[in-house]
């Protein structure tokens, strides 16, 4: 508990400091703490965090949910020795998790289950990828119906193409400044030439709108604001609890994501974040993932889509692509030449 008022403190008192955690909790009343932080709603994880406390009733975990930008730089300087490390970090942004397991900035970890782990969610045995989530299009089943329905990038120029004035400014996506995730499926998304352009160009002509958070675009499709949103993790969509709001695995291809658990260098409980990662490793866990829409279990062909429509965002040196300076201004001004001032405050 000390150590965790003392990180307050010089928190409190560090003049350029990213900004604090959007939310905090405190699962299990054990004596040893340990610190997540994670930009996983706090209510999507809950269940799993709370069967690990009761497994582990000597533990007290101090759940803290941050924007995926402002944890990478709270990370970062901690890894720089600028403040108190927390002792696990999990992460949908997880080209920023590559680059600070590429800063030494991680601790080793290898046991039989995280072996078992495919070669595209584990890394350097210091990066694993703890869930499967599609980028999905969500929709409103209210105003969009049938075959009017757009089930692949190419339908949705269609759409906007054909009907500019009833999609103008009802189609939302991640502002890719603010989001690590949003950027991460920009710059995924880039690399398909024969769409990226053009939807672009797309969302321009009907003035799309950027906005920050998954739960407030999910809300938008969810009220009739937004008749569409693209590229959203489907977890958010299955976790919204409105039965207005579709989810459509673009037949193209459809990104898949892993979560990034890494345990810091200089966490002061990596043997109580190792038992934790050890737990996420479970199938009790994986089920628990399951139902908490943060672990798609399915063979080709059940999802309707071809092997080569599914894309892996694979824990490897490549995502450092994703941060290098050049092509990040590049994809950032493309991405505000396309939606200049249509940002949503």
């Amino acid at each position: 508990m000390i150590r965790y008022l003392l990180a307050f403190l010089v928190a409190m008192s560090t003049p350029d400091r990213a900004p604090a955690q959007e939310a905090v909790t405190r699962i299990g009343a054990g004596a040893t703490q340990v610190l997540l932080r994670s930009t996983t709603d706090i209510g999507i994880l809950r269940p799993v965090i709370e069967r690990f406390a009761d497994l582990n009733p000597d533990l007290a975990i101090t759940y803290e949910q941050w924007g995926s930008n402002t944890l990478f730089e709270r990370s970062r300087d901690d890894c720089r020795g600028s403040g108190t490390q927390a002792d696990a970090i999990l992460s949908s942004a997880v080209q920023q998790m590559v680059w600070l397991v590429n800063a030494a900035c991680a601790h080793p970890h290898r046991s039989t289950a995280t072996l078992a782990l495919p070669a595209i969610r584990r890394w350097r045995d210091e990066l694993w990828g703890i869930t499967i989530e599609p980028a999905v299009i969500a929709y409103n089943r209210t105003l969009l119906q049938g075959d009017d329905i757009p089930r692949s990038r190419f339908a949705l120029l269609d759409a906007m193409r054909t009907r500019p004035r009833f999609f103008r400014n009802r189609i939302a996506t991640y502002d890719i400044a603010e989001s690590g995730l949003g950027y991460l499926f920009a710059h995924s998304d880039s690399l398909e030439a024969t769409t990226f352009g053009a939807l672009l160009e797309g969302f321009s002509r009907v003035d799309a709108v950027a906005t920050c958070c998954s739960a407030e675009i999910i809300a938008g499709v969810a009220e009739g604001r937004y008749v569409i949103a693209y590229n959203v993790l489907g977890s958010y969509v299955l976790n919204s609890g409105s039965a207005e709001v579709g989810l459509i695995m673009p037949e193209d291809y459809t990104l898949l994501l892993s979560r990034a658990y890494m345990i810091p260098r200089g966490a002061a409980a990596k043997a109580e974040a190792i038992r934790l990662l050890e737990f996420l490793l479970t199938p009790e866990a994986r089920t628990l993932l399951s139902r908490a829409g943060l672990f798609f279990e399915f063979e080709v062909g059940e999802t309707g889509l071809s092997g080569s429509a599914l894309r892996f965002i694979p824990l490897s040196p490549t995502l450092l692509v994703a941060r290098d300076a050049n092509r990040r201004n590049l994809l950032l001004d493309f991405w505000n030449d396309t939606f200049q001032r249509n940002v949503s405050p």
